[in-house]
């Protein structure tokens, strides 16, 4: 059940009313802005009332709402601990999220009234972010499979090349596999 949705929120990273620029500076043309390397799906404003909203559905560990995204998203991306956990300790600190039980380094994070009134504050925004969430997690079935291999490729390409020089034939057969690869995958 979501009950939250579109309306200009008061973490917003830019001054001034913008209470419309959301779909800009949040989504490109399919769905959510594409990022290069390192690129994010959220802006910071957006994830913390991801995140808020999914901590309503359920109390969750930080590691949960990292796989429950990537899950909603298909495997299309996946947020870093990096930004998680600290939004999650700045939830916490703004009295909206509050840990319910700790085992260990394992932190059970769940919504306070506050956090609840923040959200229904934000409902509008909140709706539209799931529904493009809904829209590009949708079909996709296939995607984790492929964002892994393509991950796998990615870094044995970065460790191989960090190794430093290689013959002629270690390039050739490289490329050659790579662009097996690059034919396979036109042809299917």
């Amino acid at each position: 059940m979501r009950f939250f949705g579109h309306h200009h929120h008061p973490f917003h990273r830019h001054g001034g009313d913008h209470g419309h620029d959301h779909h800009e500076r949040g989504f490109g043309r399919g769905g959510f802005r594409r990022g290069g390397r390192g690129g994010r799906f959220f802006d910071q404003g957006d994830l913390r009332l991801v995140i808020m909203a999914m901590l309503a559905e359920q109390p969750r560990h930080g590691y949960e709402l990292i796989k429950e995204i990537e899950d909603r998203l298909g495997g299309a991306y996946s947020p870093s601990p990096g930004v998680v956990y600290p939004t999650l300790t700045l939830l916490e600190d703004l009295g909206y999220a509050t840990v319910s039980q700790s085992d260990g380094p394992k932190k059970l994070y769940t919504v306070t009234p506050e956090g609840m009134a923040w959200l229904e504050q934000n409902k509008a925004t909140v709706d539209a972010l799931f529904a493009r969430i809904d829209q590009a997690g949708s079909g996709r079935d296939f995607a984790p499979r492929i964002m892994r291999a393509m991950g796998n490729v990615k870094l044995a390409l970065r460790l191989r090349l960090s190794q430093g020089s290689m013959t002629s034939e270690q390039v050739d057969r490289i490329a050659a596999a790579l662009d097996a690869a690059a034919l396979e995958i036109e042809k299917s």
